[in-house]
């Protein structure tokens, strides 16, 4: 087999595939919701605490010089952004996989009855071993 065609081979298995389709989803997914940290939730959090954006607030710890460049800051409002968009997309995996277990249970909850020859060789046996 040729590299070529096992690449392909490898390529075109489904596990590859969705793993592909996951990623372009979730890529899509995060840009959601970092639009809705940064231009939905962090605005009110923002005005409650003054009325700033709150991506802004950060410790200065070496101000920048007269060309502008050099400031050396801990930016704990990007930082704080970041956290809320994790929880979210935490949150939001959570869901999913608490639905899909959900689903699974209620497939592997009916188990299928045993067969009626099955019950009547357990009667046949158990009768063999009292006599």
């Amino acid at each position: 087999m040729s590299l070529a065609s096992e690449f392909k081979a490898f390529v075109m298995r489904g596990n590859v595939l969705d793993l592909a389709v996951g990623v372009v989803i979730g890529a899509a997914f995060g840009k959601i919701v970092t639009s809705l940290v940064d231009q939905i939730i962090m605005p009110p959090i923002g005005l409650l605490i003054g009325g700033v954006d709150f991506s802004a607030y950060k410790w200065i710890l070496k101000a920048a010089g007269p060309d502008g460049k050099g400031e050396v800051a801990i930016q704990f409002g990007a930082f704080l952004n970041t956290v809320i968009q994790f929880a979210i997309v935490a949150f939001a995996i959570f869901v999913v996989i608490k639905i899909v277990n959900r689903m699974v249970k209620k497939e592997e909850a009916a188990p299928a009855p045993p067969p009626p020859e099955v019950e009547l060789l357990t009667e046949i046996r158990d009768l063999l071993r009292k006599g």
